[in-house]
């Protein structure tokens, strides 16, 4: 089975949030409440654990280069969010049970009737996707519509994307679709699009991403993390570090040990002579 994934292109999102909609709807997710959240047109805010996709309302007050508009130094960045399903996916490598697997379309997974609701695997995603509800105790984050795929089916949010910003495939087929699209704005003047967490050389902490994003601003300002680190890459290093620490705390000890003795053997000599 090739590896499946998604390829978003933020610079043709239009905010409408049908794939928020989709996603709820086929998944039979249960709102967020109904509140005015005042951050421009965005109420969901971020992605939890009854909200698979979040699409991102970015007013900032820079001009979008190839673009002109009448709003002078201003434009909007939208982004629908999403699981990226990590090649190193830290939740799966942080949960105890095995409840988090990986499916044959390289997706990750959370198998609901094995969570116990530890939350391990909260702490230990980079992206602060993966979240706990608040009824039941268990951890909940997108599928990849694992149902729809194993019906040879679109995942519900790319299916309703109505200008393919979310675009679903063969990773292999998206990478050379996303690395087109970037040459195409670039040669439209819009130099800063880049892709984030296409491969393990551009993000070497998750060691690629299986939902990757064409993006045109720094990370942060879509709410992403600059150089994510899947926690149990460090492990390896804290433990030499802990190790170094040790033999330099007893090394400290004995030569206290020996310091203490040849005071003792000086001020035995004086009293002696």
């Amino acid at each position: 089975m090739r590896q499946k994934g998604f390829f978003t292109d933020t610079t043709v999102c239009i905010g409408c949030k049908a794939c928020e909609v989709a996603c709820k709807e086929w998944n039979q997710l249960p709102d967020d409440g109904f509140f005015f959240s005042g951050m421009s047109y965005d109420n969901t805010m971020q992605l939890g654990s009854s909200t698979w996709r979040h699409v991102a309302f970015i007013e900032r007050p820079v001009a979008l280069s190839g673009q002109e508009s009448g709003l002078g130094n201003f434009s909007w960045l939208l982004m629908s969010d999403v699981c990226k399903h990590c090649q190193r996916a830290g939740c799966l490598e942080a949960c105890p049970t095995g409840a988090i697997v990986r499916t044959e379309f390289d997706s990750v997974y959370v198998q609901p009737d094995i969570c116990n609701g530890c939350g391990y695997c909260v702490v230990g995603c980079p992206f602060g996707v993966i979240d706990r509800r608040e009824d039941d105790g268990r951890a909940w984050k997108c599928t990849l519509c694992y149902d729809r795929l194993r019906a040879d089916l679109e995942p519900a949010c790319a299916k309703v994307c109505p200008t393919d910003s979310i675009h679903f495939g063969d990773l292999i087929e998206l990478k050379a679709m996303a690395e087109a699209r970037v040459k195409e704005l670039h040669g439209r003047g819009v130099e800063e699009a880049y892709l984030y967490g296409a491969d393990a050389a551009s993000q070497p902490g998750t060691e690629g991403l299986n939902a990757f994003f064409l993006l045109v601003d720094k990370p942060e300002v879509y709410n992403l993390p600059p150089d994510p680190v899947v926690p149990t890459k460090k492990v390896a290093s804290s433990w030499i570090s802990m190790i170094l620490a040790c033999l330099w705390m007893v090394a400290m000890a004995v030569g206290a040990v020996k310091r203490g003795g040849e005071g003792k053997r000086q001020r035995a000599k004086g009293k002696n002579g």
